[in-house]
């Protein structure tokens, strides 16, 4: 079988853009390419696939139903667009290299092993992140998945029905969230922690303590079309003006909460070079460590009347599991336990963390800090070092009776 660099280099050509980048967006030609990777990796080393009410793919090594809830791992395959080779597939590689490495050591596992790639975790064609995790979990509710659609206006009922899947059954699904009692998630690092930590002595994984809050909202700017070559400056109603208010207020606002936050969404109508906008509609991200600064963020924005889209609320994983995480991956080189560092990015992990699934993620270190963009990097020596790490991991918690 394929080391995690192997496995990664036969996605590489899967989806790439122009740009060098990928544009993987759920259920497309690149995905469903993605999907079909998946089962044939979990073909290839004898384990059972199962696909769930919300098209999430399941690899099973021995039976969750008779002898679970087991321990699983993985992550996404999905991209941002443009976005990088490690985001998502990093941690779905590794699950099956670390599958790999627990057979040459000889485990025999107490209890079930899966594999999980999520579906849709970015969010980048119906705007809704970790949907895939969400639908499964109930945490949003089938009807307004279903609705959801896309920048061409095909909705989420008739992108899965063209992909073969039944939208009627789409949704929560108790039976596969039975079989998991323990989820492992491991991810590239979006940040420079480590690297800033100790440099080139920095170590290369690290274990997460939290996710923090964050959610993106909608701003819907309304103007009046009209022709750009024959109307007056002083006729004009122009939302466009409204957009460049509304950024700059975004930017401040941040920075007075001690949050980030981002408008790099936009649509407008009718678009056309010649025309001036009837309207712009506008998506702002914010995030913070705590969540009185994301609040304090819309409050500062409330005039333009932002409309909640999604939000996902602090979520601390489980931090005995984190502790036992950051020994077991500090304990081969006989050092003290791995960093353990909180993520301003969202995760499948932190849905079902905040469901209450056992929960813990481990970071690969990126020395670019970079993360959604082609810059974002993992060196081949630490993508291993991260497999070790997880199968390590996964052996401690293959040891437990289920």
């Amino acid at each position: 079988m394929s080391g995690v660099a192997g496995l990664l280099r036969d996605l590489a050509d899967v989806g790439r853009a122009p740009t060098g980048g990928y544009a993987r967006f759920a259920w497309t030609t690149a995905d469903l390419a993605l999907r079909e990777w998946f089962a044939a990796e979990a073909a290839g080393r004898g384990l059972d696939v199962t696909v769930d009410r919300a098209g999430n793919q399941w690899a099973w090594w021995g039976d969750p139903d008779a002898d679970g809830p087991g321990v699983v791992t993985g992550s996404h395959l999905d991209s941002v667009p443009g976005g990088g080779a490690f985001d998502g597939p990093l941690g779905v590689a590794s699950a099956f290299a670390a599958v790999d490495v627990l057979r040459a050591r000889g485990v025999r596992p107490a209890r079930p092993l899966g594999v999980v790639n999520f579906s849709d975790e970015e969010g980048a064609r119906f705007g809704l992140a970790c949907l895939g995790s969400r639908a499964v979990t109930g945490t949003v509710g089938a009807d307004r998945l279903l609705g959801l659609r896309d920048d061409a206006g095909d909705s989420l009922a008739d992108v899965l029905t063209g992909a073969g899947l039944d939208p009627t059954a789409y949704g929560r699904d108790d039976e596969a969230l039975a079989r998991v009692g323990t989820f492992v998630e491991l991810h590239v690092e979006q940040g420079r922690y480590l690297a800033d930590l100790h440099g080139d002595d920095a170590a290369p994984v690290a274990v997460a303590s939290a996710i923090w809050p964050h959610g993106r909202w909608r701003v819907d700017l309304h103007g009046e079309a009209n022709h750009a070559g024959t109307t007056p400056l002083a006729h004009r109603h122009d939302p466009m003006l409204g957009l460049a208010g509304l950024i700059q207020d975004v930017r401040a606002a941040a920075g007075s909460a001690d949050a980030l936050a981002t408008v790099a969404k936009v649509s407008v109508e009718p678009n056309g070079v010649n025309a001036i906008p009837s309207r712009v509609r506008a998506w702002i991200d914010s995030r913070a460590p705590r969540e009185d600064a994301v609040h304090r963020v819309l409050a500062d924005l409330s005039g333009y009347g932002p409309v909640e889209e999604s939000w996902s609320p602090a979520t601390v994983l489980d931090p005995a599991l984190a502790a036992r995480l950051a020994d077991v991956v500090g304990r081969p080189a006989g050092t003290a336990p791995a960093p353990v560092i909180g993520t301003g990015a969202g995760h499948d992990a932190g849905i079902l963390a905040a469901t209450g699934v056992p929960t813990a993620m481990l970071f690969v270190r990126n020395p670019t800090g970079a993360s959604h963009t082609p810059t974002e990097h993992a060196e081949e020596a630490d993508c291993e070092a991260g497999v070790t790490a997880l199968a390590d991991v996964l052996t401690d918690l293959l040891e437990e009776a289920a």
